[in-house]
This record gives C-alpha cells, sequence and structure tokens, in this order.
C-alpha cells in the first residue's frame, strides 16, 4: 500500500508530504494506482519548481517507494501561497485515487 503523510505546521500550511509503498495494484510497469500517485506528486513538485521558481527539497530513496518533498523556509508571502495552493490541489488529486482505490492508498494528515 502507498501512504501518503501530509504534515503540516501549526497554521495548517503543508511544510512537507511523505510518499511511501507500493500499492501493488498491478503487476510492475501496470499499476494505475502507483501511475496515478506518482504522476500527481511528481506533477506537483515540477509545477512548484516551474510556475514558482522553488526548488522544493526532494529525498528519493530505493527503487521509487520513497519520496518526501520539503517546502523551503523564507519564501515570501505571495510564492508561499501559490506553492500552498499547488500542494493543496496535489492532495485533493491524491484523495481522488484513494476514494477509488482505498485498498491501495491512503492518506494520512499531521500536524499541529
Amino acid at each position: 500500500m502507498i501512504t501518503v503523510q501530509i504534515e503540516r505546521n501549526e497554521k495548517r500550511h503543508i511544510h512537507s508530504f511523505t510518499m511511501s509503498g507500493h500499492a501493488e495494484a498491478g503487476p510492475y510497469g501496470q499499476d494505475i494506482v502507483c501511475a496515478g500517485a506518482s504522476a500527481v506528486s511528481f506533477g506537483a513538485i515540477n509545477a512548484i519548481a516551474e510556475l514558482c521558481q522553488v526548488e522544493p527539497h526532494i529525498d528519493l530513496e530505493g527503487d521509487g517507494g520513497f519520496l518526501r518533498c520539503t517546502v523551503p523556509d523564507g519564501l515570501d508571502v505571495q510564492t508561499y501561497e501559490k506553492v500552498q495552493l499547488l500542494l493543496e490541489g496535489m492532495v485533493v488529486a491524491l484523495r481522488s485515487i484513494e476514494a477509488e482505490y482505498s485498498k491501495h492508498i491512503t492518506i494520512q494528515n499531521q500536524g499541529r
């Protein structure tokens, strides 16, 4: 199962997210849950980099079973709000996948 942990700060803004595990919803290379979750998460990261000119801190480990993305500190207010909007859009898209494939992906909110 893919587990997505959304870590929020005291203002409920997304500070980071971690995606780990494997969906195992189909054979390797044909797993639509894995493909969807990967496309949504990497799409959000790429959008942040391209549209906001912000390079989030990224940690990738292993055979694609772990991704951690952290919003950098010190962003100006306008850029920070754009980054938050893109990340919240990612969460909405991941929740849509979870609603259909809850045996293969779960999303957890953590934070203050």
